[in-house]
């Protein structure tokens, strides 16, 4: 296992099926440096784009940062393409680990600032100034989090819009009415997960909206709404390859709704229905970063 500031790599395991209820489990808690934002990566055969994740993370202007990056154990050229950015802002772990939530969960547990967000391989920051806004709303508002507006991006064309997710700001109610903030626009101060835990590793697709439902019902967190786009999203993701992930991830979403209280089949559908006006208000994406 590597240790606070290097590597090491074993051969891959075999990750272990979650129930679709499960509870929650591998959560943790651990306190960071003050003033600093912890960008977790989880990657797994990934060399196709993690450059270019990882350059949108080093072209950040904010001063104190730093990207811990959780490999599972890849087979390809992705630890390799981490090591040549030669970055002292950059940590990387490379073990077998037991699905994405895990190794967020792993990545969060070694995570140093006060600030932790999220980067997968496949998603860009959408402006060189994204963590330094972070940072400014969370120290001028005083609130647990902040989150924007995500733009789902053309795999082999990021400038390309697919889908827009404007997201607005969060009210009483919203929830029940198929709302959440997209998952990887979202910023939480590091006591949230000390608190509140990190995320359900018996739910293989729906996790991150499993906490955020935890996070916002039980903990009633307090977040502010940045009204620009913080990430882009290439389209094909890991709850979407396949029409199975997709029945799997609805159940999962349906297992959330009802652990939280807040609904059955009908928030499922108003949350579906949400994605489907994104497709068409795709062009608004474009609208609120030229302001």
């Amino acid at each position: 296992m590597a240790g606070p500031g290097g590597r090491s790599f074993r051969r891959p395991g075999q990750g272990r099926a979650g129930a679709v209820c499960g509870v929650p489990g591998n959560a943790v808690s651990g306190r960071g440096a003050d003033a600093k934002l912890s960008i977790i990566m989880a990657a797994y055969n990934s060399q196709a784009t993690i450059g270019d994740a990882v350059g949108s993370f080093l072209a950040q202007d904010h001063p104190d940062k730093e990207l811990v990056v959780i490999d599972g154990a890849s087979q390809d050229d992705t630890c390799a393409i981490v090591e040549g950015f030669d970055s002292a802002d950059i940590r990387l772990f490379s073990e077998p680990d037991d699905g994405i939530y895990h190794a967020l969960n792993k990545g969060i547990a070694r995570a140093r600032g006060s600030v932790v967000g999220l980067l997968h391989t496949d998603d860009l920051f959408a402006r060189e100034d994204v963590l330094s806004r972070v940072a400014e709303v969370l120290e001028s508002s005083g609130m647990d989090g902040v989150y924007g507006d995500l733009e789902y991006v053309a795999r082999d064309r990021p400038d390309r819009v697919i889908r827009y997710w404007r997201s607005g700001a969060y009210r009483p109610g919203s929830l029940r009415r198929g709302w959440m903030p997209p998952h990887p626009t979202l910023f939480l101060r590091r006591e949230v997960f000390d608190k509140h835990d990190a995320y359900d590793t018996g739910l293989r697709i729906a996790a991150d909206y499993e906490a955020i439902l935890r996070w916002l019902v039980r903990a009633e967190l307090e977040l502010a709404y940045i009204p620009h786009v913080l990430a882009r999203m290439r389209v094909g993701g890991e709850s979407n390859r396949s029409p199975g992930r997709i029945l799997r991830k609805s159940r999962e979403d349906l297992c959330a709704i009802r652990r939280h209280g807040i609904g059955g089949l009908d928030v499922l559908a108003a949350k579906n229905l949400r994605k489907v006006l994104q497709f068409i208000r795709r062009d608004r994406g474009k609208d609120v970063q030229a302001r």
